[in-house]
């Protein structure tokens, strides 16, 4: 649905350049290529060990009366109900009726507070877990898990963007080999050989090229010819396996559950992606910046969210995947308890939720609770600091640890900050 009123902020916008034009990252010198680490060895090991992230990000703020968090029957809560789910006591929207079956998968976040209403500021909040501040650069949760959960044994990027195009600038100090990479749901650009090149010829250029590497590397190796190196070996590596980003190679029965709309394609192929080792990946639904036609809007919506989130939970779940992938669902805020003149729900960061699945995380728990208008947080409230500090833990992180940077202890989080430890199992 396309959401033509929303406040138009810059942060909605997505850029659409070619894939392999925006591969000039990557840090670490593998003149001898990387095909060597996809043995179906490692490739098996990886696969049973390998822990994944999925982030859902609701783009414009969803409404957590409408969701997570409902309040009928109130001055505030609109017109939809809250209906039971598969865990005793637990109620969401009725517009969730498919996720509330897997509640019992499911964990939710009701005292969240991160006293913003501004999309760029609370985007940042939400993706970096700390306040945005001029001349600091830092790297967000996917960068962030793409290395502290990275294998040497796969060859592919472990950060991957959906929808989206080109790198990121999203790594900060830990290099562009971590920065995203944008895909819109095929394989990437200019990701298969020319026909007019053959596999042998296109071998001896590449070994060439490798050598020629080597020999300049003996003398005038520095950062950012590892950078380029290891770029042209992702690229071969990408070329090698642009299958994995097919989302068409999966069967009928599969899209037909998921939906054939954008969200529903690009929920499949996160579930590919994470079955071929892919470490974090990153979905967008737009537009819920819904100032009119809040519930309208999140009708429809939601009604699309519901059927691709419930079958992505239950895939990963009757794979076995469910223990080793974390899925957030997440906004850069909520909306107002107060329902506008234009039916609508402005820009709320007062009190929220946010939905996790997966991972080291209690099954079916509720953390936090707000008032009956849902107009502030009663119990347990937390902030983006929190929630940043529990994702990495939920996936056998210490997040409490640091990355050696240059020589220098750089914390994963916020050192002001700690886990959710009573959403934690």
């Amino acid at each position: 649905m396309k959401c033509d009123y929303a406040c138009l902020s810059g942060e909605h916008e997505i850029g659409r350049r070619q894939f392999l034009g925006g591969l000039a990252g990557g840090v670490g010198a593998v003149a001898g290529g990387l095909g060597m680490m996809a043995s179906p060895a490692a490739a098996k090991q990886l696969s049973k060990d390998q822990k994944r992230v999925v982030v859902i990000y609701m783009s414009g703020g969803l409404s957590q009366l409408e969701s997570w968090d409902p309040k009928p029957k109130t001055k505030t809560g609109g017109p939809f109900r809250a209906i039971p789910t598969s865990v005793p006591g637990v109620h969401i929207s009725e517009l969730l009726p498919l996720t509330a079956q897997h509640m019992d998968k499911l964990s939710i976040v009701r005292g969240i507070n991160t006293k913003n209403g501004d999309h760029g500021k609370g985007s940042y909040q939400m993706q970096y877990g700390r306040d945005k501040r001029p001349g600091i650069q830092l790297p967000n949760l996917g960068a962030v898990c793409a290395k502290a959960l990275e294998s040497p044994t796969n060859p592919l990027p472990g950060h991957i963007r959906i929808p989206g195009g080109g790198r990121g600038n999203d790594a900060a100090y830990l290099g562009p080999r971590y920065a995203s990479i944008g895909i819109n749901g095929k394989p990437p650009a200019n990701s298969a050989r020319v026909t007019s090149l053959t596999e042998g010829a296109d071998q001896a250029r590449n070994a060439f090229r490798r050598k020629a590497n080597s020999r300049f590397d003996r003398q005038r190796r520095t950062a950012q010819t590892d950078a380029y190196t290891y770029s042209y070996e992702q690229a071969q590596e990408l070329m090698k396996q642009r299958d994995v980003f097919d989302v068409s190679k999966e069967p009928a029965a599969d899209h037909e559950r998921y939906g054939k709309h954008d969200f529903g394609k690009h929920c499949l192929m996160a579930r590919r992606l994470l079955e071929n080792g892919i470490t974090f990946v990153q979905l967008s639904h737009s537009n819920y910046d819904t100032h009119n036609e809040n519930f309208n809007f999140h009708l429809e919506q939601l009604g699309e969210f519901d059927r691709s989130y419930a079958a992505l939970v239950s895939d990963l779940h009757d794979r076995g995947m469910l223990d080793s992938t974390l899925i957030i669902v997440m906004s850069e805020f909520g909306r107002t308890p107060n329902i506008n003149k234009y039916y609508g729900r402005d820009h709320w960061g007062t009190a929220w939720s946010v939905c996790l699945a997966g991972g080291k995380l209690q099954r079916g728990a509720v953390v936090g609770k707000t008032n009956a208008g849902g107009t502030a947080v009663i119990e347990d409230e937390v902030d983006h600091g929190h929630l940043f500090h529990t994702y990495l833990s939920a996936v056998g992180l210490d997040s409490s640890d640091t990355f050696d940077i240059g020589g220098r202890p750089i914390p994963l989080a916020d050192p002001r900050r700690a886990p959710i430890s009573k959403i934690l199992s």
